[in-house]
């Protein structure tokens, strides 16, 4: 009789064990998809935190120029970068904030007021607001429309604070017209964002310029428009997927900026604290699928022997009649493959209804729980989705296959030194 035909009989002849061996391994496969399942949604979020956090890199230089922080950040590890420089501004037809307290006197503090007067706004020429540290870590918010963009660049548009916005009745869409320190160049912006600056005004005179309210945000090119000489980049913060990519960050500035002084500063302190939880989370599931597979094949080895102890005279009137040893641990192999393969269906069915609840519970509060007990800035990163794709369902049938050849190969070894004469006499 063929020894498949045989293991078909075997299994419905016991129903009873057969009915265990498969709760058994519904409970292995289950514990097993679960780990492969956790470990692509932790991959998953790991990528997105990567994107959305990243680790950023500040670089600062003498006569660091726009055009030079553009080619750095054309470097492929950069996802994002904000290039940032300021000048003063004059004013038309908008009326500046002016300082509540007494003016001092004084001869040279006159000629200063009038040098402040003429350009009593600083503009902070940007690439993308969203990476400055007081809009990042939440400290400076806007509160209608939106903040510069790259997609901004070349564009006259600008940002403004709330209480100049207020004093001059505002608002999003409008426009106001900013001229150079010298008069000779006039800019007209349209309003596409109100922010306001938690700051408040210095208790002491200060002149209009550094007054928190008469700060605006425009893109880089309306600074380099406006400014009276050739305004060089304060500094610019290149955001990179993993703290591994600032040594060829580093290396591609000097191969930029050459091999001149340069400020080179990474803050991988964000990503440490928000990222790490999450490998950890990925590197723990792993962890359980090989404890997983080891132990269910220690198990399943440890049935398998017991089940060859009690068929031994099933096993010794086979070899009697003429089967050969290879097909009697064949046989075994298929009895419990052929119970492994609906396992892993009941074990798909399992997950789908309850993964993504267990990935919700590992993985939902991973991206701020860190940040709220560091104070780093906290990105949104999105909630895991977990799904049983055919991808986890195939690792599952693999593993169980594998556990299943390793279960009863090896206890099978004791069937190959088996005589049936022997066999018989013990059972006589």
């Amino acid at each position: 009789m063929n020894f498949v035909k045989r293991a078909g009989m075997s299994l419905g002849a016991r129903r009873p064990k057969t009915a265990a061996l498969l709760a058994l391994f519904v409970v292995i496969c289950t514990l097993l998809l679960g780990g492969f399942l956790l470990q692509t949604a932790a991959a998953r979020q790991e990528a997105d935190a990567q994107r959305s956090i990243g680790v950023d890199v500040t670089v600062r230089q003498q006569g660091f120029t726009p055009a030079l922080a553009d080619r750095l950040g054309a470097f492929d590890p950069v996802n994002r970068y904000n290039t940032e420089l300021a000048v003063r501004t004059g004013t038309r037809g908008l009326t500046p904030l002016t300082s509540d307290a007494p003016k001092p006197g004084g001869t040279r503090v006159r000629e200063k007021e009038h040098e402040a007067g003429a350009a009593p706004l600083a503009a902070n020429g940007v690439r993308d607001s969203g990476m400055l540290l007081p809009f990042s870590y939440g400290s400076t918010k806007i509160t209608t429309g939106r903040g510069i963009t790259p997609k901004d660049a070349g564009r006259n548009v600008a940002v403004i604070e709330q209480r100049l916005a207020n004093k001059n009745r505002l608002s999003v869409g409008d426009t106001v017209l900013v001229q150079s320190a010298d008069g000779k160049r006039t800019a007209a912006l349209t309003v596409i964002g109100v922010f306001r600056d938690p700051m408040r005004d210095p208790p002491g005179w200060t002149p209009p310029h550094k007054l928190p309210g008469n700060a605006l945000y425009v893109p880089v090119a309306t600074v380099q428009h406006l400014s009276t000489g050739n305004p060089t980049v304060r500094e610019v913060v290149y955001r990179i997927g993993s703290p591994d990519q600032a040594e060829e960050l580093h290396a591609e500035a000097k191969r930029v900026l050459g091999t001149g002084n340069f400020d080179f500063r990474v803050n991988d302190k964000a990503y440490k604290d928000q990222v790490r939880p999450i490998q950890q989370v990925g590197t723990f599931a792993g962890l359980i699928v090989w404890v997983i597979a080891l132990a269910a094949a220690l198990i399943l080895g440890l049935i398998v022997t017991q089940q060859i102890r009690e068929r031994r005279a099933e096993l010794g009137v086979l070899l009697a009649l003429g089967e050969k040893k290879w097909k009697l641990i064949a046989q075994h192999a298929v009895e419990v493959t052929a119970v492994a393969l609906p396992a892993v269906a009941l074990a798909a069915l399992g997950g789908h209804l309850a993964g993504q609840p267990a990935g919700d519970a590992l993985l939902g509060g991973q991206g701020d729980q860190p940040a709220a007990r560091t104070g780093a800035p906290r990105a949104e990163i999105a909630p895991p989705t977990v799904e049983v794709d055919p991808a986890a369902v195939g690792k599952v049938a693999g593993t169980g296959l594998g556990i299943s050849l390793v279960s009863t190969v090896i206890p099978g070894i004791g069937i190959l030194r088996l005589h049936p004469r022997s066999i018989l006499t013990d059972a006589g």
